[in-house]
């Protein structure tokens, strides 16, 4: 099959899957119609009516209002890819980071060590202007963001520069840019303990404990000999867990398919009941554990994630990988659903991409303001169809 035919139709999929996605309550589908005799009689009109949580049909988009190309560039620069946003916890205004002009995640001939301009912009959330841009000098390429309860920030860096002198690193910044703690070993990546090997993400706790997501490579192994190839080199996929003052405590996870274990633990967020939320890229899940490790829960209908946001007992999850290969029908964007249901409630659609089929492109990082609009952080996959960084997805 050639990946560059004419996108197909979703039609054809939604009917294929029609009847059975009709009688799977237990995993989150329903119909509008609530007269069963009229159901039974009438199984295609209802069919038609079934919300489908692949493919996002029958589902109502939230913020069907799309700005792309969103916030404010300092004049001279290029937007690189992006991966990570997340919203001030005393402002509501929008941080986010691009990688100072890269068209890569990573390892490409431009990062922000041999381009040092400031990566990490706080935006006005209503006009996108810049109010602060940070980080110049400090980072290779970052990856995840986070802004602790004091309004902090809390940066990623995942890979490392030629040199082996930077990069491999999590870093904490105050609001005005002022460098306040780092973790791991500049340069050098590893399993050591406090050591990383591609952080992903980091996030911090109820009482201030830090929590690192380390190990990017694992979604690709999708054999068990692979796994083990991975396993003795000593790739890493795991959660860290370090004291508010930076001392390791512990790790937990591997590489693996079993709960609590991974394939890249691509992003990470607390939820208002004290519970850490991890996306399992590679695994198309959410895990849930406590503040320990000790794990809780899933989530399987949110797509091969790789960022989510959770507001208001919602959880926003955007998947930008899913493809013809790795994840076929299902299509990218951000499914919304309630945050102790596994069921998926609005559907925010992705851009066209001839190449994935009908499957189409999306952001990997996203967050939501207080009056509910969405924010999107665009990746390699997606960038050039957003046309910028970042896309804003408002309420009518």
């Amino acid at each position: 099959m050639s990946l560059s035919r004419a996108p197909l139709s979703l039609a054809p999929l939604s009917r294929i899957l029609g009847s059975a996605l009709a009688v799977s309550a237990a995993i989150g589908l329903a119909t509008w119609d609530t007269d069963s005799n009229a159901h039974a009689q009438a199984q295609p009109a209802a069919r038609a009516a079934v919300a489908n949580f692949i493919t996002g049909e029958g589902l109502p988009n939230p913020t069907p209002k799309v700005t792309q190309n969103w916030g404010e560039l300092p004049a001279g620069r290029t937007w690189g890819t992006s991966a990570g946003i997340d919203i001030d916890p005393k402002d509501g205004h929008v941080w986010a980071y691009e990688r100072c002009g890269a068209g890569t995640a990573g390892g490409g001939p431009v990062d922000c060590d041999n381009n040092p301009v400031d990566p990490v912009f706080k935006f006005d959330r209503h006009t996108g202007k810049v109010l602060a841009n940070i980080g110049k000098g400090v980072m290779v390429t970052p990856h995840g963001i986070h802004l602790d309860k004091d309004g902090n920030v809390w940066i990623a860096d995942f890979a490392n520069n030629k040199e082996g002198t930077k990069g491999q690193q999590v870093h904490k910044f105050s609001p005005k840019g002022e460098k306040l703690l780092s973790l791991g070993m500049a340069g050098k990546p590893g399993n050591a303990d406090g050591q990383f090997n591609q952080p992903n993400d980091v996030v911090t706790g109820p009482d201030g404990s830090i929590y690192v997501s380390d190990g990017h490579d694992a979604q690709g192994m999708t054999t068990a000999a692979a796994i083990a190839e991975g396993l003795k080199r000593g790739a890493t996929s795991r959660i860290s867990k370090f004291t508010p003052a930076g001392k390791f405590v512990k790790s937990w996870g591997k590489i693996g398919v079993l709960h609590g274990e991974f394939r890249t633990p691509h992003a990470m967020m607390f939820d208002a009941k004290g519970r850490l939320w991890v996306a399992d890229r590679g695994n198309h899940r959410l895990e849930i554990f406590d503040a320990d490790g000790k794990y809780l829960e899933s989530r399987y209908t949110y797509g091969r994630i790789s960022g989510f946001f959770i507001k208001n007992n919602l959880v926003y999850a955007i998947d930008s990988e899913s493809g013809p290969l790795n994840h076929p029908n299902w299509r990218n964007g951000v499914r919304i659903g309630p945050l102790d249901e596994d069921r998926i409630t609005g559907f925010v659609g992705p851009f066209e991409r001839e190449d994935r089929v009908s499957q189409g492109t999306a952001g990997e990082g996203v967050a939501v303001d207080a009056d509910g609009n969405i924010y999107a952080a665009e990746g390699p996959n997606s960038i050039r169809q957003a046309g910028g960084a970042f896309t804003k997805y408002s309420v009518k």
